[in-house]
């Protein structure tokens, strides 16, 4: 599944930096030309996703915000439902990052410079975020954009 996944990714991600990005496609930020927001979300095996929400918090959430405040991102929601749903359809935690364009949104080395200067031990980070996704059943990530009402 995995030799699958990453073409697919590969290639949707390419038609997608071909696709305009509207002026309002950040729900949580205002609109401004170049935005662009995804969510992702995170099914967790039952019964963990509390210390998987921890580890996010603490190894993922710091880097983030870095790159809030170098102004990359815009803005980090996370959220978390309050009941669950289906098992098909259940997801544990969604968080919604708004980028300063579609092509940071895209680059997944954007975190490395921060690594080290966030995490002193990092074989230790490596360690956690490594168990963080052994609790993972299912991740994926959304691209959206708000629709105009009126």
């Amino acid at each position: 599944m995995k030799k699958l996944f990453q073409p697919v990714l590969i290639l949707i991600t390419g038609l997608m930096l071909l696709l305009p990005v509207s002026k309002a496609t950040a729900q949580t930020a205002p609109a401004e030309k170049g935005y662009f927001t995804i969510e992702s979300y995170y099914k967790v095996k039952w019964g963990y996703a509390d210390e998987f929400i921890a580890l996010w918090k603490k190894n993922h959430y710091p880097l983030l915000k870095k790159l809030q405040e170098h102004g990359d991102i815009i803005s980090i929601k996370a959220e978390s439902p309050i009941i669950h749903s289906s098992e098909d359809s259940r997801w544990d935690l969604r968080v919604t990052i708004v980028f300063k364009t579609a092509a940071l949104a895209f680059d997944f080395s954007i975190t490395e410079p921060y690594k080290k200067e966030l995490f002193k031990d990092l074989d230790a980070y490596n360690k956690e975020e490594q168990h963080r996704f052994e609790l993972l059943l299912a991740h994926w990530d959304v691209p959206v954009e708000s629709v105009e009402l009126n």
